[in-house]
């Protein structure tokens, strides 16, 4: 089932979890990023709130290709980066994947050359998903 927002896009997909989380890390990986942050939401709601939560991770993912030149066009780029990929167990027990839109999340900031730059990323992305 496709998941979409106006900020993000994503879908279901026929696997754990667990199996799920490798998947999208070997999908990123073949696309050029890496995990330059992971939040483990289950976890952190437990420590910190003694709150249990579903299954939920945050990646956050950088291709250092694309960043660099995201960086030499928009310095304050970073508060929009790396780009979340968060996999969870939704209500009906099914693992998404749901990723942010750089276009989107990009576009916010009016330069023209970054949110075509963000297209590219966003074509990545789109490869990801369609991978798993």
């Amino acid at each position: 089932m496709e998941l979409t927002t106006s900020y993000a896009f994503g879908k279901t997909v026929a696997m754990d979890y667990a199996a799920a989380v490798a998947r999208v890390r070997e999908e990123l990986a073949k696309e050029g990023f890496g995990i330059m942050t992971e939040i483990d939401v289950k976890g952190k709601f437990r420590e910190k709130l003694g709150r249990e939560f579903r299954d939920y991770v945050i990646l956050g993912a950088c291709n250092p290709a694309m960043a660099w030149e995201a960086f030499q066009r928009e310095l304050g780029i970073g508060t929009l980066l790396p780009c979340n990929v968060c996999v969870y167990t939704g209500d009906d027990g099914a693992t998404a994947v749901l990723v942010m839109d750089p276009v989107a999340a990009l576009g916010l900031i009016g330069n023209p050359e970054l949110t075509e730059l963000a297209g590219v990323v966003r074509q990545k992305l789109e490869r990801v998903l369609a991978a798993l």
